[in-house]
């Protein structure tokens, strides 16, 4: 059976999100010492295979950093850095001068892993204290090989639809180089039902329903 959202409940998940972003985005402006701009985030249920289609095609020109959710809710996000950000971030944080390329070494992959870990760690404690559920990020880790490998936790044995929440914290404040960070955010059926059940019997503004 396919899972239903109103349109309501979308808005209060892309009003929840826009608050976990926000934090997020916050401590990547730090970071990277620029200005970071946030776009509403996009709500959208795919089936597995086309979370894995559009995963891959992104995958080609980026670096992916993955770091699971865990706890109350299973779920995984993935930051993906490009050329761009990595010649950029390795100047600023590294004070390396490199060429603007997905090829890193030790040091650089180190250092998306902290920027992964900040950034994820930032999103999951707002969405933790907004839900009111036990949740924490894992160490993140830098996938290798077919990213289906890395999503098993999230797609195995499950053949209907799977949720997928996509966001992107999009470009530094340099007009003339600006660039994406794209970042996904994935949970599974069962902890997106649980969600939609907390938001379902939750006025957020004055507390549980009664």
């Amino acid at each position: 059976m396919d899972l239903h959202m109103t349109e309501l409940e979308r808005d209060v998940v892309r009003e929840i999100l826009n608050i976990g972003l926000a934090r997020a985005a916050d401590s990547f402006a730090a970071i990277a010492q620029e200005k970071v701009l946030l776009e509403v985030p996009s709500l959208d249920l795919m089936p597995g295979n086309g979370i894995l289609e559009m995963v891959r095609e992104i995958q080609q020109a980026n670096v992916a950093i993955q770091s699971d959710i865990r706890g109350d809710f299973n779920g995984t996000t993935l930051m993906f850095f490009s050329g761009q950000h990595i010649q950029r971030l390795s100047r600023v944080c590294l004070r390396m001068s490199v060429p603007a390329s997905i090829a890193i070494d030790e040091m650089q992959e180190s250092l998306l892993l902290e920027i992964s870990n900040i950034i994820t760690g930032a999103l999951v404690t707002q969405l933790a204290n907004i839900l009111k559920a036990k949740i924490y990020g894992a160490p993140p880790t830098a996938p290798r090989g077919d990213i289906a490998d890395s999503l098993h936790n999230l797609l195995e044995g499950h053949t209907q639809v799977q949720p997928l929440i996509f966001s992107v914290i999009t470009q530094f404040s340099d007009k003339e180089n600006s660039v994406e960070l794209p970042l996904m955010l994935f949970f599974d059926r069962p902890t997106f039902e649980k969600i939609l059940d907390i938001i379902r019997t939750y006025d957020f503004l004055s507390g549980p329903a009664t």
